[in-house]
């Protein structure tokens, strides 16, 4: 009853190192670089939506931005629009907004998604 070969044991030492495709700071150099991608659109889009609100309903430039950055962020505007013009031009400025966030999250959530399924990958000749 002694022991049984069955076969050689892996130690901690004997398992290969984690391919680049585990390792968590690979994904997260990913989902940063994604982003980063993305910054100049972000930029344009927070500076269109700054100049509508100031030069459509006057606001001051600081306001303007507030009101830009809210929406672009998901959150709404703060100000209450005045002109039929400005209520029109920020609806598809709110409107481009979501897409925006939404577009974002998924290039940022895409190596997440990637290593999740690389990771539970299985092989169709094992089954």
């Amino acid at each position: 009853m002694g022991s049984q070969n069955r076969g050689p044991r892996r130690g901690a030492l004997d398992e290969p190192p984690l391919s680049p495709a585990r390792r968590p700071w690979h994904v997260a150099r990913h989902m940063v670089s994604g982003g980063v991608a993305l910054l100049p659109l972000a930029v344009a889009a927070l500076f269109a939506g700054t100049a509508i609100y100031h030069w459509v309903e006057h606001l001051p430039w600081a306001d303007s931005f507030l009101n830009a950055a809210m929406l672009l962020g998901g959150m709404g505007p703060v100000d209450p629009l005045h002109t039929t013009l400005g209520k029109w031009l920020a609806g598809f400025y709110a409107l481009f907004a979501g897409l925006f966030f939404i577009v974002l999250a998924g290039v940022m959530l895409a190596p997440v998604l990637h290593h999740v399924l690389r990771r539970f990958h299985l092989d169709e000749d094992n089954e």
